[in-house]
């Protein structure tokens, strides 16, 4: 994900101060830099937690995504402050510096999972990580308000239990799918593609479209021919992000009758993150097991 733009003016000029409120008296507030982890710190929180997601619009294209003032005022009275790190989110660590507030919890997927700049930076769609993400939001929550411990490690438990509905559909779709050649647009779900033991083709055409450069032409040509010559079963693409090139790719694609599976780097409005994701298995199961054209 690009780097997204931070003002000086925004930084230094807004005379911020740590008494931004976010919370309403005896809950604790939560700034999660992307919704599905704030969506997780509900699960966790309930009622004892004012959880606010920076990025949370699934039509915008998260790599034009700039600060504004209201988001550093949100910051700056964070208790925990959970993000996805990787290089994916790099204004967090811009914007944490210019609001320190003593005794914040910070939460970064990346250190808890071992992953750091330079690996594929969409965690949340390895199987692991949320589990491992939630574990630490029960126990930041717990430390922070103490009262309650019994109430998050309950909530705990039960989210566990919903995100183990995801392994199962994973261990599931593996049994009938693995080694199935598939491709992509842009390498969103890497992760879990890898988690399905999927094999993925036109990976340099990914990381280019990630890291905004020019994929090359021979590239690109060896994709439109994975498609147009069935190398591949499915073409998975990212929906949230507009670019001719991959819209071109995504409509050779429809013409071949290779079946098309949307994603989205940000989850929709009105459902939770297990939710989300099983939406996405589903479609990518159905599409896997279409005859071959």
């Amino acid at each position: 994900m690009k780097s997204a733009a931070i003002g000086l003016a925004l930084i230094f000029g807004l005379g911020l101060g740590q008494g931004a409120s976010l919370a309403a008296e005896g809950q604790v507030a939560v700034v999660a830099a992307e919704n599905f982890y704030g969506d997780i710190a509900r699960q966790i929180g309930g009622d004892r937690v004012a959880v606010i997601s920076i990025m949370n619009n699934p039509d915008q294209d998260p790599h034009l995504f700039e600060t504004t003032p209201a988001v550093v005022r949100r910051l700056a009275g964070a208790q925990i402050v959970v993000l996805n790190g990787a290089n994916y989110d790099p204004w967090m660590d811009k914007l944490l510096a210019a609001v320190p507030r003593a005794g914040r919890t910070v939460i970064s997927a990346a250190q808890i999972t071992g992953r750091k700049a330079g690996d594929n930076p969409h965690l949340w769609y390895e199987p692991v990580t949320m589990p491992s993400v939630a574990t630490a939001l029960a126990g930041a929550l717990a430390k922070t308000d103490s009262a309650h411990a019994s109430d998050y490690a309950a909530r705990l438990k039960a989210t566990l239990a919903a995100l183990e509905r995801i392994t199962e559909r994973v261990a599931q779709i593996k049994a009938k799918h693995a080694g199935t050649a598939v491709t992509a647009t842009e390498p969103v779900f890497g992760p879990m593609t890898e988690a399905l033991g999927l094999t993925m083709r036109n990976q340099r055409f990914q990381l280019a479209m990630m890291n905004d450069t020019e994929p090359s032409a021979r590239d690109v040509a060896a994709f439109e021919k994975d498609l147009r010559e069935h190398k591949v079963k499915v073409l998975i693409y990212n929906s949230q992000v507009s670019e001719k090139l991959t819209e071109r790719l995504r409509d050779v694609a429809t013409k071949a009758k290779v079946p098309v599976v949307g994603v989205t780097e940000t989850m929709p409005p009105n459902v939770s993150f297990q939710d989300w994701v099983l939406g996405e298995l589903d479609a990518l199961d159905k599409a896997l097991s279409e005859p071959n054209s």
